[in-house]
């Protein structure tokens, strides 16, 4: 079956686009408001930008009141955040972050998500959450200020923590990471059976070498 999107409106595109690009790493991001209200909500458009120098994006898809949500908000307001990687034992708490609370009040109190001061900037830290990386606002690209349009983030890295228990010396553990996943819908995926390929090493000559 084919879809034109010219044919569709923006909720039956948002469902194709999420029912078909899974599974999405989650950033469960923490901001602070100029107010000193901590928030954090969870965010399935985002990965790696760039290593050098290390930034991330993550992208909000606009509300229908046409208003920012709490987090770019607080963002624009304090230039910081924190990014944490959620696995199974925070899923439930993750889920419950994503109702839509009132900018004065805390999801880490409705959630009852256990804090710490972060390294390198002013939003709370996730107690448990195995890797978080701390993160100053780069740049806001606006794709579109229509309901169900896209605003993009850019992040510098500032700081990035991982668990001791999951830091070989060289990698964080893909085993022991547990991180979940998005998919479509109230679906989450798990990553309890990885599966390892080693990527093929292939040396391709330059033709004036070759024979003739």
């Amino acid at each position: 079956m084919i879809f034109e999107t010219s044919e569709l409106d923006a909720n039956q595109i948002y469902r194709l686009l999420v029912g078909g690009i899974t599974p999405r790493p989650i950033a469960w991001i923490s901001t602070i408001s100029a107010g000193g209200v901590a928030n954090i909500a969870p965010y399935s458009f985002f990965n790696v930008a760039s290593c050098n120098p290390p930034i991330l994006w993550y992208s909000q898809v606009n509300p229908r009141n046409g208003q920012d949500k709490d987090t770019l908000r607080n963002l624009i307001e304090t230039q910081q955040c924190a990014i944490h990687i959620v696995n199974s034992q925070l899923l439930e708490q993750m889920n419950l972050s994503c109702a839509l609370l009132p900018p004065e009040q805390s999801e880490f109190d409705f959630a009852e998500i256990e804090s710490e001061p972060s390294h390198a900037v002013a939003a709370l830290a996730v107690k448990y959450a195995p890797v978080r990386y701390e993160c100053q606002l780069r740049e806001v690209i606006q794709l579109s200020s229509l309901a169900s349009g896209g605003t993009v983030v850019l992040l510098d890295v500032k700081s990035i923590y991982v668990d001791d228990r999951l830091w070989d010396g060289q990698m964080i553990d893909q085993q022991q990471l547990d991180s979940v996943g998005k998919m479509g819908g109230d679906f989450y995926s798990l990553t309890t059976d990885l599966s390892k390929l080693v990527r093929p090493n292939i040396t391709i000559e330059n033709d004036d070498k070759k024979g003739g």
